[in-house]
Formats: structure tokens, sequence, C-alpha cells
């Protein structure tokens, strides 16, 4: 690739930007924290909102205790014939408009376990501590489903790893403490044995291995991104061959136990998509690599401050770096339905593990990708409750994030420095400013598809009372929900859509945005997103709609 693709690259990036770059409304307002739940009964170590609005948590079967019974016609769980049985729920089910809970039996150890949706909304858990390890666990989406767990299902015990999502919905799952290789996910109720080593994996690992909790993406193209430690690869999982080597990434460790956060920044798609759509990465934070060692003799380094993006499909990817308002390890990324991301939660000193961290960081970011650099990061209203070790936050329908989770004790433990923590808050972003209420659409539901095919032209009617409702000042973003845990937010991904045409006041207050779904499945794998549009930078409410 010589220096004329190089130029055309830059300027289809500056051409999706500007395309993008359409006029925001403005607020000051720095968003607002309100409690939803006073006792989420599990500890929210792990999260996921499914296709029914229910957010699942779960946390770890060892600990043989939580804040919540299983429900009296469930069975407890016999770990041990001379030890009294579990009567305990280690996952609820939540509601996330009413905050209603209900139980549900787990029985393999899911601790440290990594998952994602299937095609069909199911939740596919993989992995966790000792007899869970090589467990793929399986819960439905509907009324009275319970959790169906295969104990043998995969070839290596997977505990810290990632779970990715390929372009035909299937999954692989990487990495894991003592195992520097990845493997395919089998059909529920079959049993892998093929492994596929990782020289990445074995070549990143150190005295504090640093190289647990990957950060896996899809690439736009088809293929995987792969970052462990400071390096990463782009992976084909069609041939199972290093295609790319990027560069280090120099600082410090940006994974588990050095838990940067990363995200998959939203995807650009236009009317005519180019050859290679652009894909672009950004990590931010984690910590110095002897930090858990320090952590270990009570030193507590301060986390690493500096945030870095790297186009992964450009002719020669850099990395890019700038620095935070603030410094943060064990932060989670939250793509909202904007585009924009949302870093929240964790500490500005140690790093990963039980009590391996100081000094919470209260002060969620905002980072807007498409501003220049120094731009870009805007603090937000303060939390009041620590969010440290096995913390989540995952974004919700009506536009708001849920936060939960805390827990840096090896148990249930209250009379701590840092207790368990089992409330759960909604914080709403600045778009959700009172005073621009008159800008948010709202989706009609009736008159927008639950199903669309890849390629085709369809409708999204929304209702919004404004004068002029011009093309300029609309888009449409899909929005695939997160696997959450550990401070990575495993299939995390956006998709903006083609807009081809608005047909304005078809009724008073009215219109049809005319979009185009994803061209294919490396840009969007089959299976449920939130749909948004939004009018100058404001969402409406996301509905559900199934991409196939």
């Amino acid at each position: 690739m010589g220096a004329s693709t190089g130029l055309l690259w830059t300027i289809s990036i500056a051409v999706l930007i500007a395309a993008a770059a359409a006029a925001e409304a403005e607020t000051k307002w720095p968003g607002k924290w309100e409690m939803f739940l006073q006792n989420s009964g599990v500890s929210a170590m792990h999260a996921a909102l499914m296709p029914n609005n229910k957010v699942l948590f779960y946390d770890s079967t060892i600990w043989r205790t939580s804040e919540i019974k299983l429900a009296k016609d469930e069975p407890c769980h016999v770990y041990d014939p001379n030890k009294p049985a579990d009567c305990f729920a280690h996952s609820v089910l939540v509601d996330v408009n009413t905050g209603a809970l209900k139980p549900l039996l787990l029985s393999t150890d899911t601790w440290c376990s990594s998952g994602g949706l299937t095609k069909n909304g199911t939740l596919v858990s993989t992995g966790g501590f000792q007899g869970g390890a090589n467990t793929a666990r399986y819960l439905g989406t509907c009324d009275d489903c319970k959790w169906v767990e295969y104990p043998t299902a995969l070839a290596a015990k997977r505990w810290y790893s990632t779970q990715v999502t390929l372009p035909d919905a299937s999954f692989m799952v990487v990495g894991g403490r003592d195992a520097q290789n990845y493997e395919f996910i089998p059909r529920e109720g079959r049993t892998n044995t093929k492994l596929f080593d990782s020289a990445l994996l074995r070549e990143t690992t150190e005295r504090d291995e640093n190289n647990l909790y990957p950060f896996v993406w899809l690439n736009t193209d088809g293929n995987l991104f792969i970052f462990a430690n400071d390096r990463s690869i782009l992976l084909s999982p069609r041939t199972n061959t290093v295609l790319k080597e990027f560069p280090r990434l120099p600082g410090g460790a940006r994974s588990y136990p050095g838990s940067a956060s990363s995200a998959l920044l939203p995807i650009r798609l236009g009317l005519v998509n180019p050859d290679v759509i652009p894909a672009e990465v950004i990590i931010c934070g984690g910590s110095r690599k002897d930090a858990y060692s320090r952590a270990y003799h009570k030193i507590y380094e301060p986390a690493l401050q500096d945030c870095s993006r790297i186009s992964i499909n450009s002719p020669n990817p850099q990395w890019v770096t700038e620095i935070m308002p603030t410094r943060r390890v064990m932060g989670d990324s939250v793509i909202l339905p904007t585009g924009d991301i949302l870093f929240v939660n964790g500490a500005q000193r140690g790093c990963s593990g039980w009590n391996y961290a100081k000094d919470p960081n209260h002060v969620p970011l905002l980072y807007s990708p498409d501003r220049t650099i120094g731009k870009r990061f805007t603090e937000l209203a303060p939390s009041t409750i620590p969010r440290m070790y096995h913390s989540t936050a995952i974004a919700l329908p009506d536009g708001k994030v849920l936060v939960g989770g805390s827990n840096t004790n090896n148990g249930y433990l209250y009379n701590v420095e840092y207790n368990t923590e089992l409330r759960v808050e909604k914080y709403s972003p600045p778009y959700l400013d009172p005073a621009l209420s008159n800008l948010r659409p709202t989706i009609v539901a009736s008159g927008t598809p639950k199903q669309v095919r890849f390629r085709r032209k369809f409708t999204v009617k929304i209702e919004l009372k404004q004068e002029k409702v011009v093309k300029e000042d609309l888009k449409v973003t899909l929005l695939a929900p997160s696997f959450t845990t550990h401070t990575v937010s495993m299939n995390m991904r956006m998709v903006v859509l083609g807009l081809n045409d608005v047909k304005r006041n078809v009724a008073p207050g009215v219109h049809h945005i005319q979009v185009y779904a994803p061209p294919n499945r490396n840009i969007a794998p089959p299976g449920y997103y939130l749909i948004f549009a939004v009018y100058r930078g404001v969402p409406s409410a996301g509905e559900w709609i199934q991409v196939v």
C-alpha cells in the first residue's frame, strides 16, 4: 500500500467524521445519579442486558451465600453431602423498569467468567473457577427459563477469559489463567476438544500476568483485534493465522490485573460503503506493570492517565495518545446511544485484585470521539458510592446507565474499608437534561420493523415536534448490548447507519427516517440490537430490533 492509499484512507476518515458532526444541542448539565435498588440480592460482578429488558447479575457460587434466597420451589444446591446445602441464589434477573428481582439457581462456579448473547437472545456464559472452568451455561429469555449448564463443554479451563461474537454469531473464547490459547465454543450440549495456541498470550505473560481478560474486538473485515498486556494482533478466525501485529502501547499494563478500559469506537456507515470500513479501538487508563506485586506489599501506585486510540484498518496504524482529566484503573466503558463513551467506576491507585486499589474515582468522564484532541473529555457529576473491583456498568434502553457491583472482598463483607456493594444506581447522561426534553425523539414502535435483513433499506418512524427536522441533524444508531465484567465490555458494539432520506411531517410531528441495514455480518453479527434515533445529540429511547 503506497502513499496514495494512505491519503485515501485519511480522506475517508475525515468524510465520515464530518458527516457525523451534526449541530448538537448545548448543555452544561453534568448528569444525575439516582438510586435504583438498595439491595440487588447478588453482587453485580457480571452484568448483561437481555432483549426482554431484564438485566442479569451474577457473581460466584464458591461463597455459598448471597443476600437473596432461591425460590421455595427451587431445590437447594448440594455441593458437598457432608455440608449444608446452599439455598442462596447466585444470579438474579432484574426488571430494568420496576427493579423486580427473580433469583435463579446456578450450580457451576461462575467466578470471573465470560459471556455473550446468541442471535436469538440467549445468554451464553463460559468458564469460571474450579468445577466451573470448563463450563458453558445457557439462559434464555422466556418467563420460566432457567440456567442449563454443561460442565465439560470447553477444552481448556477458562478463568479470566474473554468471549467474542464472530460474524456467523458463534463464539470464540480467548485466554484465561494458564490458558495461552483460544477455542471455539461448541453448539449447546456438545464438547470441544480442539485448542489453538496463541503466541501473543504466551509472550505477554509476566510475573504479574497482565494479559488476562484480553480486549477482543471484531473488526469490520471479520478478523479479530486481540490486545493483551501492551501488545495487539489481528487474527483471522477462519484460518487461525496472525495477519498483522500492531505497535506496542507503551506506559504500562492494560489488561487484567492492569485493567484499563477499552471500546471499539462506533462504526460509521455511509450510503456507499468502501471496500474497507474504518474501525478504531480505544484503550484508556490501566496501571504500571508491577502494580499487582507492589499492591501485595501495600504500595498502591498511581493508575495511568493516558488514553490511546488506533485505526486498526489503516495502512500504517499508530497509537495516538492524549491525557484524561483523572487517573483510572478498573473503569467501565459504556457506549451511549449517541456514540459518545462514558468511563465510570474504578480507582486512582493500584490495580485489580482483593483490596489492591485505593482512592475511588467517583467522577465519570464523557468521551466524544468526533472532537479534536484536547476537547474530547468532559467531567460529569460525581457519584457518592465507591465502585471498585468487580463493578459493572451497562447502557439501558431509556438512555440511562445502570451502575452496580463493587466487591473487593473474598465473600460478602460489610465492616471493611470497601463494603460488598449491593446498591444499584442509574446515571442520566447530559443528553437527558430536562431542558432538552423537547428535542428528544420518540421511536414509534408500530412504525419501525422488529427484524431487518442486511443491506435492506427500512424506515424508522419517529415523533418529534420541531419545525425544521433536517437530515443533517439526525442519525440512527444500533447498539449491541455488552456482557460486562472486570472492566471488560465484551461484544459492546455500535453501528451508525447510513441515512438515505427523511420524510418530514408525514403526520403532524411524525417523520420517517429511511436508513440502510448494515451491509454484512462482519459489521453487525446477527442478533439483537437497540435502535436509537438521535436528533442534535439527543437520543430517543431504544427499541429492540433483530438483524438477521
